[in-house]
């Protein structure tokens, strides 16, 4: 894991070695193991290195293979003892023990279609001397970021905004801004908060011909369903998924350094745990696992992580952030983040992220992906009623109720609000009436209506969320928080396999009699205590938001001093605002000023 970056001269002049440096110390927190800079012509590649596999110098970036190829990447592989043992055979050598080699030799046998034969996380670009052409691509789910941009006679990429931030001035991109005031969204397009800077999306690639300076993007990735699955057994199906995530966490745990994990006590996270401590082996250690707890009793998960870290034994660090702890990162972890985030949720990650690399622990695994395939949020459950019958109706909604700590009016007002979409636009509307009509009218309603309609059935939600309104937004926090400590995370959910799997699962194994996450539960019931598998309780990665925005004047001053916020509300800024609106306002704000942003 990894920071990457580079630059091209559309002019064809040589890039300086002081901007490419500039642009890679940008992130030196990415990889604070070394560095390493390439340049020809008219480009330059550079890279930060956090050394996971092959700690020697022979795994030191760019690498170059054949006399032909360079890269810099940023990621994992995990199937790259298979590819190595398969590329062997045909006729290939190697001179690492890493999976970057691994990265130039299948491009080298496969080209661009190499992708299509890894199972990991990556983004990276590859220097084609032979082609002239950098090839760039981003993995199936976006785990790894890229972003681009065209800044005068310059093309240029990295793993973060801000190293782009050092060449191409910060101005707002208010289309964005306004998707995230109005209607929560972040991560919905392959736009950014900053105007001119783009993200390749997952699952797509970057070409660019370094003679003409013409690039071009094209998918080569979309999840599959597999029909067969349809009518699977339920012995079936849970023997299938626990041999899916069995594998996926043996290959995650591939790794010369330490291995532990975050732990909340929620379901993913306590049966990713108790699975990696059966088969974790490193230097006789126990397995380590990482637990926030909240200081409000109200949403503290710790009861939970205790028996999971009690039945598995394992080494349990944990960290409980106070409000001071919280008003010492506010700034820190705006910069960390670089886009205005709509919760506080994000500080508790970041102080787990905190304690791992105090604990000298460089790699963690995370259940990131299990709400989104397997249908463990709330408000998975009205798409339930839409895809059955009206006769059926009766039976699921008192199953629900009694086993998906719901509650008769919760359900109901989400059963109609968020598949309404014209009631949900006026009411966001009537909520936002302060803002200026100029700026109301950027915010891109038809995700009101994209989002309504995939309420229609679970596998249409699923796919929305796995690819724009939720996961998305999920892996930047993630990937933020984790670099910013220097860690690597690693996500088993997301093993493409095993997603495609539990997508094409029936509707039935996922949601059985009103329990959420039915086929995990089935999986977790011989291995942890029926208080953990079977809890009907979620409170999510949750923080003490209530305590912590108590000083509610600290904030106001804040966003009454945003000349940005002044602008959008043409200074009539909301006060009596909800905890979740005053953090989104503070935000922006702290946002504005921190990253010294135009308008």
């Amino acid at each position: 894991m990894c920071g990457i970056a580079g630059i091209i001269h559309k002019n064809n002049s040589p890039v300086a070695m002081q901007q490419l440096e500039t642009m890679n110390n940008a992130a030196s927190h990415r990889g604070p193991d070394g560095e390493g800079y390439f340049l020809k012509n008219n480009f330059g590649l550079a890279h930060r290195r956090l050394s996971i596999i092959d700690l020697s110098e022979n795994g030191k970036q760019p690498l170059h293979y054949l006399n032909r190829y360079t890269i810099t990447f940023n990621g994992e592989i995990y199937n790259y003892l298979e590819l190595k043992s398969e590329l062997e055979k045909s006729g290939y050598h190697f001179k690492t023990q890493t999976d970057t080699e691994i990265i130039l030799a299948a491009y080298d046998c496969w080209k661009q279609d190499c992708v299509n034969h890894f199972n990991g996380m990556w983004a990276f670009a590859i220097y084609d001397e032979q082609e002239n052409k950098l090839f760039c691509s981003r993995d199936r789910f976006g785990i790894k970021p890229f972003y681009y941009c065209i800044s005068g006679n310059q093309f240029i990429f990295g793993s973060e905004i801000k190293q782009l931030l050092t060449i191409e001035k910060p101005k707002v991109n208010f289309n964005i801004l306004m998707d995230y005031l109005v209607y929560n969204l972040e991560e919905h397009t392959d736009e950014t908060f900053f105007s001119n800077i783009k993200k390749l999306p997952a699952a797509h690639h970057l070409t660019y011909d370094l003679a003409t300076h013409q690039f071009k993007i094209e998918k080569y990735y979309s999840i599959k369903i597999d029909e067969t699955l349809k009518n699977i057994s339920e012995t079936d199906a849970v023997n299938l998924f626990q041999q899916n995530m069995q594998r996926s966490i043996q290959w995650r745990l591939r790794s010369d350094v330490k291995v532990g994990t975050c732990l909340s006590g929620g379901l993913d996270s306590s049966y990713i745990s108790t699975i990696a401590a059966k088969n974790y082996h490193f230097e006789n250690e126990k397995f380590s696992a990482i637990t926030a707890q909240s200081i409000d009793q109200r949403n503290d998960e710790t009861q939970f992580a205790k028996q999971v870290v009690e039945q598995s034994n394992l080494n349990w660090i944990t960290t409980q952030p106070t409000t001071q702890d919280f008003f010492d990162a506010i700034e820190e972890e705006i910069k960390c983040q670089e886009e205005p985030f709509f919760n506080t949720s994000n500080f508790m990650q970041f102080f787990v992220m905190k304690a791992a690399n105090q604990s000298r622990i460089k790699v963690l695994l995370d259940g990131q992906g299990g709400d989104e395939t397997l249908l463990g949020y709330k408000r998975y459950y009205p798409t339930l009623f839409k895809s059955n019958s009206i006769l059926n109706f009766p039976k699921i909604f008192f199953q629900v109720l009694a086993n998906g700590n719901v509650s008769t009016k919760e359900l109901l007002l989400q059963s109609f609000y968020f598949t309404n979409s014209s009631f949900r636009k006026m009411r966001l509307k009537k909520k936002h009436s302060l803002i200026k009509q100029e700026f109301i009218k950027l915010a891109d309603e038809t995700w009101i209506d994209k989002m309504a309609d995939a309420y229609q059935n679970p596998l249409s939600m699923q796919l929305l969320e796995l690819q724009h309104t939720q996961l998305p937004r999920l892996l930047k926090y993630e990937d933020r928080n984790s670099m910013h400590f220097g860690i690597e995370t690693r996500l088993p959910f997301l093993d493409y396999q095993l997603l495609e799997f539990n997508l094409s699962l029936p509707t039935n194994l996922k949601i059985k009699n009103g329990w959420s996450k039915y086929i995990l539960r089935q999986s977790m019931q011989n291995i942890l205590p029926d208080s953990i598998a079977w809890r009907k309780q979620k409170i999510g990665f949750e923080s003490p938001e209530n305590i912590w925005l108590n000083d509610d004047n600290y904030f106001l001053k804040t966003i009454n001093d945003s000349p940005l916020l002044q602008k959008i509300y043409n200074n009539k800024i909301p006060q009596n605002n909800t905890k979740h609106m005053l953090w989104k306002l503070f935000n922006i704000a702290k946002w504005e000023k921190l990253f010294g942003l135009s308008n």
